[in-house]
């Protein structure tokens, strides 16, 4: 065994090589078995390309390398890497053949037989590519590569063959084209392409065979193929999905087309059949400017079979639905925004199709329709504000609709009117006063969905105007209490008021209420004052509890308001009914702002907030000092005012309201009610100048909600909460459609299934009294309601997941609406099941796709379809 240093120069008649290198004289084999040290071997080769430019070869090796003199060859080992223009090479055997030109590269078999270091290829404009085995002709830049494998588009293609020419084009041979990254594809599905040529814009397939579970079937192949090859969108087929409905029949839920346009916008056209006639069509449509603007528009309309054939409820339900959603980046136009957020459509349109499209039975349950339309300006750097919104409202129990087209406000941020800008030092009492104003408009109508579009139905809208200026003076007085005094100051347009009277008919008298068109205006203002401090007491220690803090909050005000009922402001009007009795009425009843109050109100207003903390001793920390803060109770807070110029009833009900956290926070618990201090009359349910504590009893109780939930694994949590910030943190990568599912995990924990959390159960708990008055039975009757909730999923087997949502009302004594889902992890692929087992959308539905390469790469898998509505 030998060292030498050794200068090589080729024969000038094969090509003009100068080779300066150390290397040593070893054997051909994997150094990892061998006795030699490990070092760096590198070397530079300078060659002259066909224009006649100098070019390098770079050859580096992490192990060793080992030069043939006598038949001009050079081996490299272990992390040997290889450089010559735009191609490079990586693998852990690399042998250049100087006298042919040629590269073979190709792993090597380790000390546990294994096949490891295989080598990895950059071809000139393209991304790195993994194979077996490769030979490169570096001067005809020709490649002959074994066992390649390659991503294109989301999908992975693999050859046992594959040869480039000068042309920059791929003759392939015994191909294998699937959606798994495995060198052999795991769950067994691909497509067979047994010869192909690949080119820049196009592949040519030869006979090609669809390969299930390792099994061909080649009765289905296709003879030849011819396949456009872009980098860009492209329409297609949308698979569809197969499930049952106890009412409807099987299904074949969307089916359809994918349509694309441009980089800024596309559709899909979905349908789903039911065996019992039921049908069902969408067309959903994307868009996209990239750090400007993105949305969607969906219209959806069915023909939905109810009843059973043949009996006198059985016949067609047709609904139609609409949905829009837009928004802007801020950055796109800074001070400007605009926002939509349309959902409109038939009053039965969730019910007939919550088992239908994205198989949402949860559907099921909505009664009510929003959508909201908003643009927003700001002005004078950032001190005005303009917002204008367009909105809807619908109740699909009843159809009332109600609409605003427009809703504008104007807001005027509070400013120091005496103030000065060269003030120094501290602010003067007067130089505290502040100064606002906000401006309201809107344009209402009130109608149902069926004559929303009729003539006299658009007639019916009201508007009106609203002027606010409030101002206000705030400071500390005695140092320990903060003290508030405000005037505010309230001005309504309206374009429409009311006057009732009575109108001779044949039978007698009728009231009749007539709307007179006209500009009136009405004013009104109060004034108020008040003021708060805080009150901190400490407990002494009691047992693992080493100190208790208390924090009072009273707070006391004074509020004063005219009576704007008197006829010297010409708001209310005197009127005597056709049966003869008196009333007073103003003349803006129903309007969209309202009246200026009725009556002389002189009140006293009080509340007083609590929260107790406590600091307990940690048994976990080992120094026996550690302690940890605990709530104990969080904004228990009484408030209540009693009105000095009232004539009776001076007193409002005491409302109470609270929240504290048990068990180490995993319990939250809520609480809120209201006291009336009051007697009621017996006989119609009215509160009566009697105080309840001369019957007896302090207060009574009108209302009482308490609600809780608990987690039993708080790391479930958590982990989600990980997730979501390692995919945050992958934002500006991220395709529009990535996006949107980003969005969707971070406001529906229930959307997508983490297969690294082993189990997780959730519960909640709500409950509602009512003591009110009931006129059927004539008497106050109390009402209670009681419901719990409870969710959770848990790993049958590291690829098996199952989650359910169930509840129970109590009142009711049934279930509530309860899914299961099934979720199988097929690495590359997922199936998911779900079931509603019993119930009125009794149903299954089955569904196998490919996964989502952001998602799959966290482990997590989308629980819908592809397409679901918004």
């Amino acid at each position: 065994m030998s060292l030498g240093h050794a200068q090589v120069i080729p024969p000038s008649t094969r090509e003009n090589v100068t080779i300066d290198t150390v290397v040593r004289d070893t054997v051909p084999t994997d150094t990892s078995k061998n006795n030699f040290r490990e070092r760096t071997g590198r070397d530079t080769v300078h060659m002259k390309d066909e224009g006649g430019l100098e070019t390098v070869v770079t050859i580096t090796a992490n192990d060793s390398s080992w030069n043939e003199v006598s038949k001009n060859v050079l081996h490299l080992f272990k992390g040997a890497k290889v450089k010559y223009q735009g191609f490079e090479l990586a693998a852990d055997y690399i042998r250049l053949d100087r006298n042919t030109n040629v590269l073979f590269a190709s792993g090597v078999i380790d000390h546990n037989d294994k096949y490891v270091g295989r080598p990895v290829v950059i071809m000139p404009g393209e991304s790195p590519i993994a194979v077996d085995s490769l030979l490169y002709n570096y001067k005809t830049q020709v490649p002959k590569t074994f066992g390649v494998m390659t991503e294109v588009d989301g999908g992975y293609i693999q050859a046992r063959e594959v040869r480039k020419n000068i042309y920059d084009e791929m003759s392939l041979y015994q191909g294998l084209y699937s959606t798994c990254n495995l060198p052999y594809p795991h769950t067994h599905f691909g497509i067979q392409i047994t010869k192909g040529v690949i080119t820049q814009k196009q592949i040519i397939a030869g006979y090609s065979y669809l390969v299930v579970q390792n099994i061909p079937i080649k009765f289905l192949g296709l003879p030849f193929g011819f396949f456009p090859k872009q980098d860009k969108k492209s329409s297609g087929f949308l698979f569809p999905s197969f499930g049952e409905d106890a009412t409807r029949g099987f299904a074949m839920r969307d089916l359809g087309w994918y349509l694309t346009f441009n980089d800024y916008w596309d559709s899909e056209i979905r349908g789903t059949l039911y065996s019992k006639g039921t049908w069902e069509a969408n067309v959903r449509t994307q868009y996209l400017v990239n750090y400007k603007f993105n949305g969607n528009f969906t219209l959806q309309y069915g023909s939905y079979v109810q009843g059973v054939e043949g009996t006198d409820n059985y016949g067609r339900d047709k609904n139609f639905r609409v949905t829009w959603n837009h928004t802007q980046r801020q950055e796109a136009n800074p001070g400007t925004s605009f926002s939509a957020s349309v959902n409109f459509g038939s009053r039965n349109v969730y019910r007939n199709s919550a088992t239908t499209g994205a198989f949402n039975p949860g559907q099921a349950v909505n009664n009510s329709m929003r959508s909201s339309v908003a643009y927003g300006k700001v002005f004078a750097d950032g001190k005005v504000n303009l917002t204008t919104n367009m909105s809807h409202e619908q109740d699909l129990t009843t159809g009332k609709l109600s609409m605003t087209l427009p809703t504008i406000s104007l807001n005027v941020a509070t400013f120091n009117p005496f103030d000065s800008k060269d003030r120094i030092g501290e602010q003067k009492w007067y130089q505290r006063i502040t100064v606002g104003y906000s401006m309201a408009a809107e344009n209402r109508i009130v109608t149902t969905d069926s004559l929303l579009f009729r003539k006299e139905s658009l007639q019916n809208f009201t508007n009106g105007m609203q002027h606010n200026i409030p101002i206000a003076l705030s400071m500390n007085v005695m140092k320990y209490f903060q003290f508030n005094t405000a005037f505010n100051y309230t001005e309504r347009w309206y374009l429409q008021s009311v006057r009732d009277r009575l109108q001779n008919e044949i039978y007698g008298f009728t009231n009749v209420r007539d709307t007179l068109q006209g500009f009136k205006r009405a004013y009104d203002y109060t004034v108020s004052s008040g003021l708060s401090t805080k009150i901190y007491g400490s407990y002494p220690k009691i047992g693992k509890i080493n100190a208790m803090r208390h924090t009072i909050t009273p707070s006391i005000n004074v509020n004063y308001r005219p009576d704007f009922s008197t006829d010297r402001y010409g708001y209310y009007r005197d009127f005597t009914d056709a049966t003869g009795r008196y009333k007073r009425y103003s003349i803006f009843e129903n309007s969209l702002y309202g009246s200026p109050g009725e009556g002389k109100s002189f009140g006293i207003g009080f509340s007083i907030d609590n929260n107790l903390e406590a600091k307990i001793r940690d048994d976990k920390d080992t120094t026996g000092k550690g302690e940890k803060k605990i709530p104990i109770i969080q904004g228990l807070t009484f408030s209540g005012n009693y009105n000095v110029a009232a004539d009776s009833l001076k007193l409002s009900p005491i409302s109470f309201s609270g929240r504290t956290s048990l068990f180490d926070k995993k319990v939250n618990v809520n609480f809120n009610g209201a006291f009336d201090a009051y007697s009621y009359d017996r006989y119609t349910g009215n509160r009566i100048d009697r105080f309840a504590i001369k019957d007896g009893t302090l207060a009574r109780l009108t209302n009482f909600g308490l609600s809780f939930d608990y987690s039993f694994n708080p790391k479930a949590n958590q982990n989600r909460s990980d997730n979501i910030d390692s995919l945050r943190s992958q934002m500006p990568n991220l395709t529009p459609e990535q996006a949107q599912a980003l969005a969707r995990i971070s406001t529906d924990p229930n959307a997508f299934v983490d297969f690294n959390i082993p189990w997780n159960l959730a519960g909640s708990f709500s409950m509602n009294y009512v003591n009110a008055w009931s006129s059927e039975k004539e008497r106050m009757v109390s009402t209670i309601t009681s419901t719990v909730n409870l969710h959770g999923d848990f790993n049958v087997t590291p690829k098996w997941k199952v989650q359910f949502n169930t509840g129970y009302d109590f009142v009711r004594n049934e279930a509530s609406m309860t899914q299961i889902s099934i979720y199988r992890d097929l690495h590359c692929w997922d199936m998911s099941v779900g079931w509603v087992p019993f119930g009125q959308f009794k149903s299954y539905n089955i569904t196998i796709r490919a996964k989502a390469s952001i998602l799959q790469d966290l482990k997590l898998t989308k629980r819908q379809s592809h397409y679901s509505y918004y």
